[in-house]
């Protein structure tokens, strides 16, 4: 009982305060709301963005207007064809359902939000799809923001990406409570979402093709679903369009991973999706406090951050697209998806690596650019780098995708 009661000496106290804000850090950060410069900056430097709210307030008004005031008012040009399918009022489910009461949105000419339906968000089947699902702590008004910021970045970084559909899928993310329970139980729920995310995917035709940008536990929704389709497709369900065997393709871009590191690997749990994947693209973060903790999520699993370590090209096939960038000299160690919009740099990779030849242009690069052909980054003759200040030199993009190493 005396050693209950002896007094704490500095340093202890210093390590515990240190390892409270890290395991405060794992329930992954609030989303930040701001609007990022009106176009894709030349410069290789992180831009900053003005006016940051750092809490978004919740928004649920599906009829609510984006605001046209201030240089800086979030939303993108007008007539921006973007979309959102809310998952928020639906229970927790453990597979994929043969049907779903979604809530559809679209932002209309007015720049307002008004109801819709899937059979309209799906009515082109050949105009390209773009879905981004958020991560942790994200209310609805606040998914809505950073899909909008992340489709106006898109815009102007890439001016043929014009003709793609954007879609954020806003599931339940709300933030509750603090440290390890709310991440674990988000943990749980992001697995469900995949299964909503499956039933709508379900419905894309094989032509029409689709990328997908998932942040943080957005990355575990978007395996979940995938994987999801390719059970459907080996058991031969009719109501499930194939995901494996698609004439169209499908680009995957992961930024900030909150999933296993070894979810690809030939023998990793998520191995069967890999034959539905035609370009990978991976913006990890070394340097990422949150990500460091992944393992004490869920504690079976014991095995870092697919955001954090990344992993080699090896355990692709060599006909998939692969680039993996170390964004740590740019982002630091923030888990906020605001510097990742906010480097024109980053930017650059997100657009070409969910867009490419799927919505960019295919002769070259959207804007001036050192590495020349970012679209085609694992088949291009020689290596391209992108050197920032850091505990890694950012992006080393080998020639032959097998020789790349894992961070």
């Amino acid at each position: 009982m005396r050693l209950l009661s002896r007094p704490l000496s500095f340093p202890a106290v210093l390590l515990a305060a240190v390892v409270f804000t890290s395991l405060a850090a794992v329930s992954l950060p609030a989303a930040d709301v701001s609007s990022p410069p009106p176009a894709c900056p030349m410069s290789l430097d992180t831009v900053p963005l003005e006016g940051v709210a750092e809490d978004a307030a919740p928004d649920d008004d599906v009829s609510h207007c984006v605001s046209l005031e201030g240089p800086s008012s979030p939303g993108p040009r007008p007539g921006a064809d973007v979309w959102s399918v809310l998952t928020r009022s639906l229970p927790g489910i453990g597979r994929m359902p043969s049907s779903a009461h979604v809530a559809v949105e679209r932002l209309d000419e007015s720049r307002c939000w008004k109801r819709s339906d899937v059979a309209t968000l799906l009515e082109n089947p050949r105009q390209p799809l773009v879905i981004f699902i958020h991560g942790n702590r994200y209310d609805h008004g606040s998914a809505r923001q950073q899909g909008l910021l992340l489709a106006q970045r898109t815009a102007a970084c890439c001016p043929e990406a014009r003709g793609a559909r954007t879609v954020i899928f806003s599931w339940p993310s709300d933030k509750q409570g603090i440290l390890l329970r709310d991440s674990r139980a988000k943990y749980e729920r992001a697995v469900s979402d995949g299964h909503y995310l499956a039933w709508l995917l379900a419905k894309v035709e094989p032509d029409r093709p689709v990328a997908i940008i998932g942040y943080s536990y957005g990355a575990l929704v978007a395996l979940e679903a995938l994987e999801d389709l390719v059970a459907a497709e080996q058991a031969g369900r009719s109501d499930v369009h194939p995901w494996m065997h698609r004439t169209s393709p499908l680009h995957l871009v992961l930024v900030a991973a909150a999933v296993r590191h070894d979810a690809l690997a030939p023998r990793g749990p998520y191995r069967e999706v890999v034959p539905c994947i035609d370009r990978l693209t991976l913006l990890i973060n070394s340097s990422d406090h949150a990500l460091r903790f992944f393992e004490l999520v869920d504690r079976g699993l014991r095995t870092e951050a697919l955001g954090d370590v990344g992993m080699p090209a090896s355990w692709l096939p060599r006909d998939i697209g692969f680039t993996q960038v170390d964004a740590a000299g740019i982002v630091g160690g923030s888990h906020r998806f605001k510097p990742y919009l906010a480097s024109a740099s980053l930017m650059r990779r997100i657009c070409t690596g969910a867009g490419g030849d799927l919505i960019c242009p295919a002769d070259g690069p959207c804007q001036d650019d050192p590495c020349q052909d970012t679209t085609a980054c694992g088949e291009q003759s020689g290596s391209c780098h992108e050197n920032h200040p850091g505990p890694s030199s950012g992006m080393v993009c080998p020639a032959d995708p097998s020789r790349a190493e894992a961070p």
